[in-house]
Order: structure tokens, then C-alpha cells, then sequence
């Protein structure tokens, strides 16, 4: 081996290093750009399929990876917010998205007819503006758009270093040797195809690299199209990974694309096999990069018109494959006698792929916690007014499950703020941790006026009619302003938080009056003193519970 042959072998890993580099800091910063717009996404996830499928193709053409994409439906559904039927169309469009990133790789043969049309031409120039305007612009979204003109430049000159660096051994035998048998093997060429893209993690970058060799004129078309077939057999590895250890639910959505891509490349392989054995000038003829990715994106626009009609019985298909274990079963009988402690098993970090989806999960489960506490508030009151001891004993119970969700809320935010955000993504991650604090306070609240309830009965104390009224007014008032503080933190309308403002000022207001009315009472006589210090000691809480709703409100505000 010569000098320049190991230079020309540098030269290649360099470039394969600059390629795959480039595709992830453009994936990147499209995600970052278009961050506030996927947290909208779960909401559209209706059980209309073909809008699933068209979100689908949408967020892998952002993110630049089909495997990354079934890899957060893996968690969506693990997490119990997405569900199979829904799962299999985000599934079938996102094939249809990973196509982009090889129309992008062959624009440089699209503008062959002129050198100054090439998009390496201008790859220092992206690579030059998109550094300047990282180390230089103060501003978030210059840096953004920067990142991309960055991975873009970087990716178009990967390429070229690559093409560069194979081009003098095109015309060695070992190739046309390579190709000729991978083209006359459909089941050999499939496998290579599925390999390279699970070593790879990437069928994008593995079709890239494909791409790059024919544009060195060296791949035929019958070998192409049976290793781009396995390409997308091999972006399934990824998924079936990140379902390993997760539920059964998690595991069927990864059986799903594992069986969608196969069904389709089996039908193709087939067909592609008759064509070739019926013309084979065409099967040795060289393929093109522009030719690869027509291929490419026909492959996948068929496959998801074939099969879409066919979604529920791959669903079905999915269940037959993956079966229900013993332990699996216990599992979900476990879930259903203790639902509010199974929100840790939403916090699913395969989510992660994509920081704007995390954060909506956390968001959700965040609002999952509030709701919790409002509960436990309600019950310690009931428990006050009541004289219910069962109640008392829910109350603690849930305040212990309170207390692992915030450890568990806290450990995935910490996670999610070490992921590669945007300034307002980091800040909404930042007031998601008081939000979680704040809600815990009002638990511990919560199990506060249960101690008092235990009290009074314990002492065989009760309060009387008018305190008992004026217990359940300012009540009324605090249930409201916590409701609509967790209302705002899930829908991030300003009109909730202007409502916690209102009622949180009514509960002061409250609070202020019912002491100075209880003290009249007590001074009167018509109050028992010590049920009067349990009194105070609870409208003192369910003011302390108001204050914690009014900063929950506030994070909201500040994220405007």
C-alpha cells in the first residue's frame, strides 16, 4: 500500500466522519428551529391515520432519521401517549421523511451541468456564514440557522471528500466483482444493506454512502436496489434496540416497523428479481444518485399506499409476534391497583431523540402531578369536613406517590436540561422544576390538613356551622386557582393565569377575614379553643396552597 493509498483511505474516513458530523448538527438545528411547533404535534395525533402519517414524514425530514423517529413513537407509546393504531401511521410516514436526507446527497449530481450549480461549490460558504454567525450573533436564532448552514456545509463537503477519495479505484475489478454479486443475490444484498445501516445507526447516512460510490459510477442497479432494501430493514435494528427492557406495548410498536419495512422490501425484492431476470441489461447497468433516490422515495410512497389500508392487522400482526408474558400480566394488574405511581414508567428516555417532545412528555406529566395533588387536597378537606379517617389514610398514601414523582420528575428534567436546547427550552425546563417544587409543597400541604382531620377526630372536635362554611368558601377558591394553575401549565393560556391572579387575591382576602371572624367567635365563646387553633392552622394551609398556585402561574407568564 502506497502513501497516497492510505491518504486516499484517510481521506475517506475523514469525509464519512464530516458526513455523518454535518447530517447531525443540520438534524439538529432543524429540530431546534422547529421546536415550538413539534410540541404542538402530540395534540394532532388524533386516530386519523393518514394525518399520522403525514406528521410522521413531516418530523423525520426535520430530525434527518427514521430510526430516531420510531424510536420516540417506541416511547410515546411506552409512555402511554400514543397508542398502537396511532403508532403505525407516524411509523409508516416516517419512511417516507428519511427520503429527504438522499435527495439532499444528489443534488450535487442534479446540478452536474455546471460546476458553479454544485453544492459543494458553495459548502465552504455555508460552512464559513453558519461558524460566523454561531461565534458572533447574540441572538438564538441566528445561532440556530447557523448550526445548519454549518452541518450542511460540512455534509455536502464530506461527500466530496469521500467521492474523492474512492474515484482513482473505480475501475478496479473488486468492485464490479462486489456489485456484480450482491446484484445477482436479492437476499445477500439486502442483508449487506441491512448491516451497514444497524452498524451505522442511520439508513440516511448508509443510502448516503451508497449514493457516493454510484456517483463514482461504480454500483449496478440490480445491486442498489436490493441493498437500499435492506437499508430500510436495517433502520429498524435502532428501534427494536430501544424496545428491548420496555413494555410489551413498546415492543409491538417496534415489531411494527420491522414488519412494515420488511412486508415491503420482501414484495419489492421479489418483483425487482422477476424485472431483472427478465431484462438484464438493465440489472448491470450503471445507477445513478438521483436514480437511487427516485427509488427511494417510490419504494416508500408505494409501500406506505399498499399497506396503509392493512394497518390494523399489522397492528394485530404485532400481538401475534410479541406475546404476553406471565410477568407482563402482573405488571398491568400492578398499574391498574396503583395507576398514579406507573407516571414514572412515562418518563421513557427514549423520548430524548427529540428535547422538544421530552419536554411536552414532562410537561404532561408535571400537569399528571398537579391533578394528583388537587385530588389529595380535596380529600383533605372532605377528610375535615367529614371526620373520615379513610381519607386521612388516602392522603398519606398518595403523598408518598407525590414524593416519587417529584424524585422522578426532577431526575428526567435534570436529563432533558443537559440535552441540546434552545434559550426558551431551556427556561421552560428550568421553571418545570419550580413548577414540580411548587406542586409538592401543596401536597405536603395537603397531607397537613389530613393531620388535622386525624386531630379532630382523635379529640373528638368539631368545628361549627358558620366555620364549617366559611371553611368550605375559601376552599372553593383555592381548588379554583390550583385547577387553573395546572389548566395554564398545560395549555400555556394566559387567560388561566390571569384567573389564579384573581382567585388567589379572594383567598388572601378570605383568609385575612375568617381569622379575624374566628377570633371574634373565640373571644365570644362559640368556638371550642382548641378546635379554633386546628381552624386557623388549616385556612392558614389552603392560603399556603393558593400562594404555591399563584407561582405555578407565574412560570407561565414568564415563559411568554
Amino acid at each position: 500500500m502506497s502513501i497516497q493509498d492510505i491518504s486516499n483511505l484517510f481521506g475517506f474516513l475523514g469525509g464519512l466522519g464530516m458526513f455523518l458530523y454535518g447530517m447531525n448538527i443540520m438534524a439538529d438545528g432543524m429540530q431546534k428551529s422547529a421546536g415550538s411547533k413539534m410540541s404542538q404535534f402530540l395534540g394532532m395525533l388524533t386516530n386519523n391515520r393518514f394525518m399520522a402519517v403525514c406528521l410522521g414524514a413531516l418530523i423525520t425530514a426535520i430530525i434527518q432519521s427514521s430510526g430516531a423517529t420510531t424510536v420516540m413513537v417506541v416511547g410515546f407509546v411506552s409512555a402511554g401517549v400514543l397508542n398502537l393504531t396511532q403508532a403505525v401511521g407516524v411509523i409508516m410516514g416516517a419512511n417516507i421523511g428519511t427520503t429527504i436526507t438522499a435527495w439532499i446527497v444528489s443534488l450535487s449530481q442534479l446540478g452536474s451541468a455546471m460546476e458553479v450549480m454544485k453544492p459543494v461549490f458553495y459548502a465552504p460558504l455555508l460552512l464559513g456564514i453558519g461558524a460566523l454567525m454561531i461565534l458572533f450573533s447574540k441572538k438564538q436564532r441566528a445561532h440556530t440557522i447557523g448550526e445548519i448552514l454549518v452541518g450542511l456545509g460540512l455534509l455536502f463537503m464530506g461527500l466530496d471528500f469521500m467521492s474523492g477519495s474512492i474515484s482513482p479505484y473505480t475501475d478496479l475489478p473488486v468492485f464490479a466483482k462486489a456489485f456484480e454479486v450482491l446484484g445477482s443475490n436479492p437476499l445477500l444484498g439486502m442483508v449487506i444493506g441491512a448491516l451497514v445501516t444497524a452498524l451505522l445507526q442511520s439508513s440516511s447516512a448508509s443510502v448516503g454512502i451508497l449514493q457516493t460510490l454510484a456517483m463514482n459510477g461504480v454500483v449496478t442497479m440490480n445491486a442498489a436496489i436490493y441493498i437500499t432494501l435492506g437499508q430500510n430493514i436495517g433502520s429498524c435494528v435502532t428501534a427494536m434496540l430501544s424496545s428491548m427492557g420496555g413494555s410489551r406495548t413498546a415492543k409491538r410498536a417496534a415489531v411494527m416497523h420491522l414488519s412494515f419495512n420488511v412486508l415491503g422490501a420482501l414484495l419489492f425484492g421479489v418483483g425487482g428479481f422477476i424485472l431483472f431476470a427478465l431484462r438484464p441489461a438493465m440489472a448491470a447497468s450503471e445507477i445513478t444518485a438521483v436514480q437511487i433516490s427516485i427509488f427511494h422515495t417510490i419504494f416508500n410512497l408505494v409501500n406506505t399506499t399498499l399497506l396503509f389500508p392493512f394497518a390494523n392487522q399489522l397492528v394485530k400482526l404485532s400481538g401475534i409476534l410479541v406475546k404476553e408474558t406471565v410477568e407482563m400480566k402482573e405488571e398491568k394488574a400492578d398499574a391498574r391497583a396503583d395507576e398514579e405511581a406507573q407516571t414514572v414508567r412515562h418518563l421513557d428516555e427514549r423520548i430524548f431523540e427529540s428535547p422538544a417532545f421530552a419536554i411536552e412528555v414532562a410537561t404532561l406529566e408535571v400537569v399528571h402531578m398537579g391533578q394528583i395533588t388537587m385530588k389529595n387536597v380535596k380529600r383533605g378537606i372532605e377528610a375535615i369536613i367529614d371526620g373520615n379517617l379513610k381519607e386521612v389514610e388516602e392522603v398519606y398514601k398518595t403523598e408518598k406517590t407525590i414524593d416519587r414523582m417529584e424524585k422522578m420528575l426532577t431526575e428526567y428534567l435534570i436529563k432533558i436540561d443537559n440535552l441540546s436546547l434552545t434559550e426558551h427550552q431551556k427556561r421552560v425546563v428550568n421553571d418545570l422544576f419550580y413548577s414540580v417544587s411548587d406542586i409538592e409543597r401543596a401536597g405536603d400541604h395537603a397531607e397537613n390538613l389530613a393531620e388535622c382531620a386525624a386531630y379532630l377526630v382523635e379529640h373528638h372536635l368539631d368545628f361549627s356551622d358558620t366555620g364549617t362554611e366559611d371553611l368550605r368558601e375559601i376552599s372553593k377558591n383555592v381548588f379554583k386557582a390550583f385547577e387553573n394553575a395546572i389548566e395554564a401549565r398545560r395549555s400555556g393560556n394566559m387567560d388561566f393565569v390571569r384567573k389564579v391572579s384573581q382567585y388567589e387575591d379572594e383567598v388572601d382576602s378570605l383568609e385575612e377575614e375568617l381569622r379575624e371572624k374566628h377570633i371574634e367567635r373565640l373571644s365570644k365563646g362559640k368556638c371550642v379553643p382548641s378546635a379554633g387553633v386546628v381552624f386557623l392552622d388549616v385556612i392558614s394551609n389552603l392560603e399556603r396552597i393558593s400562594d404555591h398556585a399563584y407561582n405555578l402561574a407565574g412560570y407561565i407568564k414568564n415563559e411568554m
